[in-house]
């Protein structure tokens, strides 16, 4: 049976928007910004499974991730469903993380995510995702980042080929 939760690409219609809220992560939202990235990663990145467990997982959001970057959940009926991280380095702004919880994937919480991103990160903006990963290599370059180098994954933990995005500069409408 067909389960429209599971679905990765938006056909452009809603039954009706829904009400998302951004807001900063706290410490507390440790556990919840743990669950949505596991959730995500386990739904859609089968092709590139996890070396560490969730716990780990759970202990660097907690210890890692939170204390060093900066961090944005999407809130939905008080209920987080999305993360951005993004830290500063090289000079550029680096989007590290970008979930969705798969239940909420392709109602714009992703789009208002990144949005966010880049009115507020300096610019370049530069992420990698696996080439493998058509989905969110559709939505980075439709909001106007642009390959500049693939990889054969030998420098990320899974091993898989990856892609290097930029944006260096914010995207003018109608461009």
């Amino acid at each position: 049976m067909h389960d429209p939760s599971r679905d990765t690409e938006w056909t452009g219609f809603m039954a009706s928007p829904i009400s998302v809220s951004l807001r900063e992560a706290t410490p507390a939202d440790a556990e919840r910004v743990a669950e949505v990235m596991l959730a995500s990663r386990k739904a859609f990145l089968a092709f590139a499974p996890s070396l560490h467990s969730d716990e780990e997982v759970r202990a660097w959001v907690r210890d890692v991730l939170l204390p060093s970057e900066e961090v944005t959940v999407a809130i939905v009926e008080s209920r987080m469903v999305g993360v951005l991280a993004v830290k500063r380095a090289e000079g550029m702004s680096w989007l590290t993380q970008l979930y969705l919880h798969p239940s909420y994937v392709a109602q714009g919480i992703g789009s208002k995510l990144l949005a966010h991103a880049i009115a507020t990160a300096p610019f370049p903006i530069r992420l990698y995702t696996f080439q493998q990963n058509a989905g969110a290599r559709r939505f980075y370059e439709r909001n106007g980042f642009v390959p500049i180098q693939f990889t054969d994954g030998s420098a990320n933990e899974e091993r898989c080929p990856d892609v290097l995005y930029e944006l260096a500069s914010p995207v003018r409408a109608g461009a």
